[in-house]
């Protein structure tokens, strides 16, 4: 079996065994690490219990406990699986780091109320806040009445905020 089948089948086993934990798989990769392999697999707050009309309340980032727990799930099931094979390996369970794109429409989803660099197909980059995000696109503070469809954006990252404004009412 090839590294991308290998990957889609942990991604399919982890993700059926995950249901219902609060966190999703977002991504499985497998690196050679010189006699072992590196198993790395991403997992996110599970957006399935959202209201679908709900484009604009914050999302909790999943918790260190929920990362936990999840490592513990993803080992167990790789160690009842036979999908490694015989091969020893590394597992690496972590959420998204800020460095990386958003690409998806649940990407997007997770970090509303997050500052955002979005640069745009026609070369335009602005930064500023995602107040919205849905299956058909974007809204950001600086202009919230327009929405950006996902396809015109080329690249969007989350921006580390050290005085972020708190989502608490006080």
């Amino acid at each position: 079996m090839d590294v991308k089948a290998v990957a889609a089948t942990i991604r399919q086993e982890v993700g059926a065994a995950l249901r219902g934990s609060g966190v999703d798989v977002e991504d499985v990769a497998i690196h050679p690490a010189g006699r072992r392999r590196l198993v790395r697999v991403t997992v996110a707050r599970d957006l399935t219990d959202l209201d679908p009309t709900d484009q604009e309340s914050p999302v909790e980032p999943a918790t260190l406990d929920e990362v936990a727990e999840a490592t513990r799930t993803v080992g167990d099931v790789l160690d009842a699986s036979d999908v490694m094979g015989s091969a020893p390996y590394t597992l690496e369970v972590s959420t998204p780091g800020v460095d990386r794109p958003l690409t998806s429409p649940a990407q997007f989803r997770r970090n509303v109320g997050r500052l955002l660099e979005v640069r745009l197909t026609d070369d335009t980059t602005s930064t500023a806040r995602l107040v919205a995000a849905g299956p058909d696109g974007i809204r950001l503070e600086s202009d919230p009445d327009r929405t950006i469809p996902l396809d015109q954006v080329d690249r969007a990252l989350v921006q580390v905020e050290f005085t972020r404004p708190s989502s608490r009412k006080d």
